[in-house]
This record gives C-alpha cells, structure tokens and sequence, in this order.
C-alpha cells in the first residue's frame, strides 16, 4: 500500500517540477547575450522608421505565432520540398509580413551571440518593441523559449481567429487558449495599429448595418465590390501608427473595419469592456500587457525541447 500511496506523489512532483523547468525568465539572456535585447530594439527601431506600418505587421508575427501549437517560432519556417509550413494558411497567405525584418534582426544578434537566442524569443521582443516605438506601454517579456522544428497548416487554418468571426466565435476560439473574454478584448486592441486588406472587410462595408454609413462610404472607394482585394485601409480611424486606445472609441462609433472588430461593440457582453478602455488608456494599456504576456506563455518549449534555429526560415541542418 505504501508504494502505491507513494506512485501518485511521485507523479505530482514530476509535474511540478516539469512546471518550473518550463517558467520563462526576464533574466534569460542576462549571462549569456546580454546585448541581446538591445540588439532586437535596434533593428524594430530602424524598421519602424523605415515604414511606419511595420510595426503592426511585427507585432501580429508573434500573436499568429503564438496561437498555432504554441510560440515555438513555427510561424516563420519557410516551405521545402518535403515540409510545409503555416506561410501559406489562409489567415497568413498574402496577409503576414515581417519575415525580411525577423532575418535582418537574427542576423544582428547572431553575429554578437551565434546561436544563443531562439526566434521564438526574437518574435516576443520585436512584438514588445513594436508596441513601444509607436507610443504603447512597455512590458516585461519573459524569455528562454526555443524553436520548433515542426509546423502546422492545418492548426494554422484552425486555430487562427479569422475576421468573419461572431462574438460567441471570438470567445470561443480566445477560450480555447486559456484566455478570457476580457484578455480577448484587450488583446483585440492591438488593431489600434496597422491596415487590413479589402479582401477581409468587403463583405462588411457592403452588407452590414451596424456600421456608420458615411464610413461604409469612404471605404468603398478602396474597397470595390469586385477587385482590389489588396488594397488596404487603416483599422484605426484616426491614428493607424500610433498605439493608443482609438480603436475602442471607434466601435463604439460603429467604426470597426473588420466584422470581428464590430462585434464586440454590438449589444453584446463585451460592450462594457470596449466602453471602459476607450474612456480609460491607461487601463487598456495595463490590460493589454498583462493579455499578451499570458500569451507568450502559450506551451514554449524548453530545456532540451526543439531547438535555436540559425536562421529563423528553416530547421537546422
């Protein structure tokens, strides 16, 4: 009986300590790259002043990263002859951008710390760094994930919430990550930078009445009903470049560029956290850090697990 009784506790313990073994560390590099950190806000500074946009587009990096099997880095891995990556899911195809600025970025720390830092790692910085360079609030990352050496298309297509989402949809799909509908919202606020395509807004400008009718009109002219499905329109009315809380004042105004976007402004259980953050930044600001952090904590890998990638497109040889 005693050995049984025992088995039980030993198993408890082995999750425990497999539970510490994976914590992140703001301290990771602190030893063995020190200049790491300073080296990713170089290279999101010069990207930023460069194209203002590239933010937003680094910033999404890490959420469709982190919301496909983990923020293992799996995102950016290129497709061979034999291996597919998550490049040409749906959410991502003609959508995501960045990956040049990633390659310039790991070279820069490869070049002061040869495979030290994970790209996984780089993702969660640059993300950070982004937020900041276009007036956000700064957080702590916490660091020490590694690479995968896998990805997934399908989990891609499965995992990532897509723009034509209800709210019920959103929730779920935010559930299903450990996140709450309050942490979805916030973390929805990252749409206060950046542009979407025609493609991903068309059905809306032309067929939904929950949107002010004189910006349905505006939008037309860059979104036609057939064609231009790249064009591109801010998702932030008023300050696309410029990380603030305008995005909730624009639900609010039925100003949401996406379906998604309405949807939590639309008589529904979100209404309430959409009117606090656009009355009060800085409780959005606090949020939205505090979302995202949770977030890069979706399963990293560790310790041995997977691997540090010298180049962030493919799996080393």
């Amino acid at each position: 009986m005693a050995t049984l009784s025992f088995l039980p506790l030993c198993l408890v313990w082995l999750v425990l300590l497999g539970a510490a073994s994976a914590q992140l560390s703001s301290t990771y590099y602190d030893s063995s790259c020190p200049k790491a950190l300073s080296t990713i806000e170089s290279g999101v500074t010069s990207a930023i002043q460069k194209e203002a946009r590239m933010g937003a587009s680094l910033l999404r990096l890490h959420f469709h990263d982190c919301f496909v099997n983990g923020c293992d880095g799996s995102v950016l891995l290129d497709d061979t002859a034999n291996f597919t990556g998550e490049k040409t899911a749906a959410p991502n195809l003609n959508s995501l951008r960045g990956f040049d600025v990633i390659d310039t970025i790991k070279a820069s720390v490869e070049s002061v710390c040869p495979g030290v830092v994970s790209c996984a790692d780089i993702l969660a910085v640059v993300a950070r760094d982004s937020v900041v360079k276009l007036g956000g609030q700064s957080w702590t990352v916490l660091l020490g994930r590694r690479d995968s050496t896998t990805a997934s298309l399908s989990a891609a297509n499965a995992n990532i919430p897509a723009p034509t989402l209800n709210l019920s949809g959103l929730i779920s799909s935010f559930s299903n990550k450990g996140l709450t509908e309050d942490e979805m919202v916030a973390l929805s606020g990252a749409h206060t930078i950046g542009l979407a395509r025609c493609t991903t807004f068309r059905s809306r400008i032309y067929n939904e009445t929950n949107i002010d009718s004189s910006y349905a009109t505006s939008l037309k002219k860059t979104c036609p009903t057939s064609g231009g499905g790249n064009n591109t329109a801010p998702l932030d009315t008023t300050s696309p470049y410029t990380f603030d809380n305008a995005y909730f004042k624009d639900l609010i105004n039925l100003k949401g560029l996406l379906h998604s976007d309405q949807q939590l402004y639309n008589n529904g259980s979100a209404d309430s956290q959409v009117s606090k953050y656009s009355s009060s930044p800085s409780t959005f600001s606090t949020d939205f850090a505090n979302a995202i952090v949770k977030m890069g904590n979706f399963s990293p890998l560790t310790g041995t697990e997977g691997q540090i990638r010298t180049n962030c497109r493919k799996v080393n040889s």
